[in-house]
């Protein structure tokens, strides 16, 4: 009986621990491996295995259920007051030596450039590069510490209780009834001019994207236990499906430049 009690934790943990959800990441993993090119993906391979881009991407969330790792909890987001302008906000993250996703995303590209990297070093930190690029393009992941990047913004999610960052996390994407695949056959269209123009975006410019987002999310939410429905998805699938397909174009830009 403990064993299978072991196993329904482990689960249950997993899925509330979630960045984007599964699917989030899974769609930004399989969006950043159709646009690698044939050296990055055959040096990732090397690194990876049979381990796809797409099923590794959730490695550091299912991580979360060892202890071991829970010195990566902070590592997924960065909280940052509202009301900064571009220089501002620039300004802050170059300054800032605290532990989080701008820190950490850092410290990841300046040793995956090692060459003398061991093997084991160089699978932990290429899974968790892979995870973090695509967290910080959910918008609730750079957003404000005091309500835990809308973890206590309670709402309604068709009639269901469930809160602000949990929307963004899974319940918009999982309201499309898409597999991550045949997500991404209807999101992955970009021309070549525009991702690398995403690509070559300063890092910085990729978390303020993220913040202003997530300024205007918790502008939209007005009441306690705000009912969020039919509405609400047409309002923000657009923003959402953009800023999976950035994900996964941006990510595939630092693995090429990385592995390529």
């Amino acid at each position: 009986m403990k064993k299978y009690s072991f196993i329904i934790f482990f689960i249950f943990f997993s899925i509330t621990a979630m960045g984007w959800g599964s699917n989030g990441h899974r769609i930004i993993g399989e969006i950043a491996n159709s646009h690698l090119n044939k050296k990055a993906k055959k040096n990732i391979q090397a690194i990876l295995g049979n381990e796809s881009i797409a099923i590794t991407s959730n490695w550091a969330d299912f991580i979360k259920s060892d202890t071991a790792y829970n010195y990566l909890g902070a590592w997924h987001y960065v909280n940052i007051k509202q009301g900064l302008n571009p220089k501002e906000f620039e300004n802050y993250l170059a300054a800032s030596t605290s532990v989080n996703a701008y820190t950490k995303l850092n410290f990841l590209i300046t040793e995956l450039q090692n060459k003398a990297l061991d093997s084991e070093k160089k699978r932990l930190y290429i899974r968790l590069l892979i995870h973090i690029a695509g967290d910080i393009h959910q918008p609730m992941h750079v957003s404000r510490a005091e309500d835990q990047g809308g973890n206590r913004i309670k709402v309604l999610w068709f009639n269901e209780p469930s809160n602000l960052h949990a929307v963004w996390d899974d319940k918009l994407i999982e309201y499309q009834k898409l597999s991550y695949t045949e997500y991404v056959a209807n999101i992955n269209f970009v021309d070549k001019i525009t991702a690398k123009t995403w690509q070559t975006q300063p890092m910085h410019s990729w978390f303020y994207e993220s913040y202003q987002i997530s300024a205007k999310l918790y502008d939209g939410i007005t009441q306690p236990d705000q009912k969020l429905s039919y509405k609400y998805n047409f309002d923000h699938v657009e923003t959402m499906n953009q800023q999976l397909l950035k994900g996964g174009v941006r990510l595939a830009g630092l693995l090429n430049q990385l592995f390529g």
